[in-house]
């Protein structure tokens, strides 16, 4: 471990016009006291952490070279920006990070007017650096811009489509790739160096020109030399990618030497047009776990800073296993049963549980990297060859990759089962991350089917039930833990459409769907409690909805309640509406017209971060507040029923 140091420049920095009072020869010791506070800090919290650790050098030498936030830096996700958030006076407001009422975990501009451009998707940053450069030169203004990448960031089509239109624009902008030795090159020491000080002096141009002209004199050799000087231009120039795409390319350089960075910065931040600075990083740099091992360091919960043990809060039993860890185990079964099964993931292998495939059929899993819209279209290829492609995607990020959805595979309805894990509120990652849309976006798309499990057994069915479907299927289940229930030996297939009667009732009757079904059936015992008999149905599938259960709901009970934890506008609750709306000429139009329904779900607002049993109870879908609120509008429709309990209701 490292050895714990004295705060002694960091306390005084509450804005990076402190730090840049400082001589370039206390900027190490800067660094070192930044990482000293981001482990004392997050390992008592949790948070993102490698990355954060990784980008030290870099963040203080943009901040010590850059007049900020005159000139913008714009972040890439928001991982690496924990050091960004101390040195921009909320350093004392980490300790709070992702809580409930804290700041965010990610770049968010209402909290910081050094949070330049919103941040927690990927491959954004060098299309929004873009943008404010432009604005700049139509309003005539002088100032920097800078983009912060890092090089997972680059695996994302919308990185390259913001480089290629900067090529051709040609406005002033710096691009930093963040690279942590994982993408386009490690090559750093004596030749890196010794590039680094040529371009920076704009001689290498000229080296590079004598290497092409070299080169040439020796096509008439054939295509096979061509392809080695091909090689050799790479070899001696990485960069060589850039250059093609209108950047003046730099680097690689030492990402972990800040006085180093400061001057190259000092060096090309007077450049004009679009430059590229290459940093080699190393991802949890100056905590040994950490570089050991970059996965489960990247967002790590609470640790020792000692020893790097992970403290585990005490339970009277072990939890239930989480929802991920069940699909991991139901599609590593699917896979042994179908040999057509394969597995599609974006970068996200171990979070979406994929490993397991990717373990035992290492030639039937494929991670695309942070590219949604093409794991998409990639897996609608493997489907029209007969396989029975499982995208495994979180649900926000899936929302990147929607006209492939509906073009690629809905119009042609291709087999492909999208499994959406972290759907609903996910936490304290906030509102970047939380899956609140999909039953809307999803739902109006023809030849989809649209599925929610109550459970973790529910869940291996539905997987089942979607692999043999042969269509295009969305399944989602959120984050964390799972219910505990028993888990059947073996999936079955489910019939498609259909809900189930999980509780009589006669006065209300609560329609459930996904994660809500179980809060709902503690609602209903609770409305019982105050005297009111709630019925309670968990209907399996937004899309198609089960009509006739719906039917027999309103002919059973005139009160309605759908609850769901998806956003209200054009979710299940809305498609509930739509079909009563269309079952008038069945039902009667008296029957409708007494037919009252309460629509519970996300409200019309970004919900912000925090634990998620805090966030289910501040949007009213908690099993208590949905008791309340059902109980509260009984209240106001009918005053006799369920007269016990009411005015604790209303209070």
């Amino acid at each position: 471990m490292i050895e714990p140091i004295e705060l002694k420049h960091l306390p005084q920095i509450d804005d990076p016009a402190d730090l840049r009072k400082l001589p370039p020869s206390a900027l190490p010791r800067v660094c070192a006291e930044m990482r000293q506070f981001l482990i004392d800090t997050i390992s008592k919290i949790g948070g993102h952490f490698g990355s954060s650790l990784g980008s030290t050098e870099i963040t203080v030498a943009l901040h010590y070279v850059f007049d900020t936030p005159r000139d913008r830096l714009v972040w890439d996700t928001g991982h690496q920006t924990y050091g960004h958030k101390i040195l921009t006076g909320r350093r004392d407001s980490l300790k709070q990070i992702r809580q409930l009422g804290g700041i965010s975990g990610f770049i968010k501009r209402s909290e910081s007017p050094h949070d330049t451009f919103g941040a927690g998707h990927a491959s954004t940053a060098i299309s929004a650096a873009l943008g404010m450069a432009l604005g700049r030169d139509l309003k005539g203004e002088k100032f920097k811009v800078v983009a912060v990448v890092s090089d997972g960031c680059m695996t994302g089509g919308e990185s390259y489509e913001g480089l290629q239109n900067a090529g051709m624009l040609q406005s002033d902008l710096l691009v930093i790739l963040n690279d942590n030795q994982m993408f386009i090159s490690n090559r750093v020491g004596a030749l890196g160096t010794f590039l680094t000080k040529l371009l920076t002096v704009g001689a290498v141009r000229n080296a590079e020109k004598s290497v092409k002209d070299f080169l040439a004199r020796f096509k008439f050799w054939g295509a096979s030399i061509l392809r080695v000087a091909k090689r050799a231009r790479v070899l001696l120039f990485p960069g060589m990618l850039f250059e093609e795409m209108g950047f003046t390319y730099f680097g690689p350089v030492d990402g972990h030497d800040v006085q180093r960075l400061v001057q190259v910065l000092q060096h090309i931040k007077e450049l004009k047009g679009p430059v590229l600075l290459h940093c080699v990083t190393k991802k949890g740099k100056g905590y040994p776990p950490a570089e050991a091992d970059a996965y489960t360091w990247h967002g790590p919960g609470k640790f020792e800073p000692s020893t790097g043990k992970f403290l585990k809060a005490p339970t009277a039993k072990a939890p239930p296993p989480s929802y991920t860890s069940v699909f991991s185990k139901a599609l590593l079964r699917e896979a042994e049963n179908d040999p057509r099964v394969v597995g599609i993931t974006a970068a996200m292998p171990e979070g979406t549980g994929l490993d397991a495939l990717r373990d035992r059929f290492p030639r039937r899993y494929f991670d695309v990297g942070l590219a949604e819209p093409h794991a998409v279209t990639f897996s609608g290829g493997l489907a029209c060859e007969g396989y029975r492609p499982v995208v495994t995607i979180y649900s926000t990020f899936l929302q990147r990759a929607y006209d492939q959805i509906e073009h690629d595979i809905c119009l042609q309805n291709l087999p492909v089962v999208f499994c959406l894990d972290r759907a609903g509120l996910v936490g304290e990652d906030g509102p970047t991350h939380h899956g609140a849309f999909d039953y809307s976006y999803l739902r109006m798309i023809p030849n989809m089917t649209v599925m929610a499990p109550a459970d973790e057994n529910e869940l291996q069915h539905m997987l089942r039930t979607a692999i043999a479907l042969g269509a295009p299927v969305s399944l989602r289940y959120p984050r964390g833990a799972a219910v505990g229930v028993s888990m059947d030996p073996e999936p079955k297939l489910l019939p498609i459409g259909k809900g189930v009667r999980l509780k009589e009732g006669g006065d209300v009757t609560l329609i459930a769907i996904g994660n809500r079904v179980h809060p709902a059936l503690e609602a209903s015992q609770s409305l019982a409690d105050r005297g009111i008999s709630a019925g309670v149905l968990n209907m399996r599938f937004v899309k198609p909805l089960d009509v006739e259960l719906l039917k027999q709901a309103a002919a059973q009970t005139p009160y309605l309640v759908t609850i769901e934890d998806n956003a209200l506008q054009g979710g299940f609750g809305s498609a509930v509406l739509e079909s009563l709306n269309q079952a008038t000429e069945s039902l009667g139009p008296a029957r409708t017209d007494a037919v009252r329904v309460l629509r519970l779900g996300l409200p019309d607002k970004f919900v912000e971060h925090g634990a998620p049993h805090l966030l289910y109870d501040s949007v009213g879908l908690s099993a208590s507040k949905i008791a309340d609120r059902v109980a509260h509008w009984l209240a106001q429709a009918r005053p006799t029923v369920g007269t016990r309990g009411t005015e604790a209701a209303l209070s």
